[in-house]
């Protein structure tokens, strides 16, 4: 009778680890996504923080995601979704947002541990009269591109009031996206809110709130 009693004890011991194990495993996400709910109830000024904006998008868009140790990955610009391509010309608070977005989903990826390729780096180092620099646009002057396994890319969409930017990780072999993100960056970002806008590619004057 005792050595039965022992066996339910020890039956006990074990279910009740796995439960435990599942309830882990099961919770592990839920820390994440709470991060990303309580860091948008926060009341944070639009001027000057695209960094913030750029967090929050980076921790729902890797929410799921565990870096391998193997894959490399490639940040690419943001571009509108209707052109994709950037516009120099184009007269929107938030023309630069999708450069911006480049850079600061670099940062946020190598925090994260994810291996992230630059391939915009030169042979050597660029010498100028008023500059040095390894960073270029010159195709000639590129170094090799390394393997790439994942690229991490968006497009925006203008608004009057500012931007909504879809984020996503694409597997570079099969092409299929593994993780997708939206966020609303509001025009403010850069620069205090102008009485003249852009839309559609004809310009608009807006209303005088003092």
């Amino acid at each position: 009778m005792k050595k039965r009693k022992n066996q339910f004890t020890r039956s006990g011991g074990l279910i009740g680890g796995l439960v435990s194990l599942l309830l882990l495993t099961g919770c592990a996400s839920e820390p994440v996504m709470q991060e990303v709910a309580q860091a948008d109830a926060l009341p944070v000024p639009p001027l000057g923080n695209v960094e913030y904006h750029t967090y929050v998008l980076a921790n729902e868009l890797f929410a799921n995601l565990r870096p391998a140790r193997q894959a490399r990955y490639a940040v690419t610009g943001f571009v509108p979704a209707d052109s994709m391509r950037f516009n120099r010309h184009h007269q929107h608070p938030l023309m630069m947002l999708g450069h911006q977005l480049e850079q600061g989903m670099i940062t946020e990826a190598t925090k994260r541990g994810y291996t992230t390729q630059e391939f915009k780096l030169s042979n050597d180092i660029i010498m100028s009269e008023d500059s040095d620099r390894v960073l270029s646009r010159d195709i000639e002057q590129l170094s090799d591109i390394e393997r790439v396994d994942y690229y991490i890319t968006g497009t925006l969409v203008m608004q009057q009031a500012g931007a909504v930017v879809n984020a996503r990780v694409i597997n570079a072999r099969n092409k299929d996206i593994v993780a997708a993100a939206t966020r609303f960056f509001p025009a403010e970002l850069f620069w205090e809110e102008e009485k003249v806008t852009d839309r559609h590619g004809r310009l608009y004057r807006t209303a005088d709130k003092g």
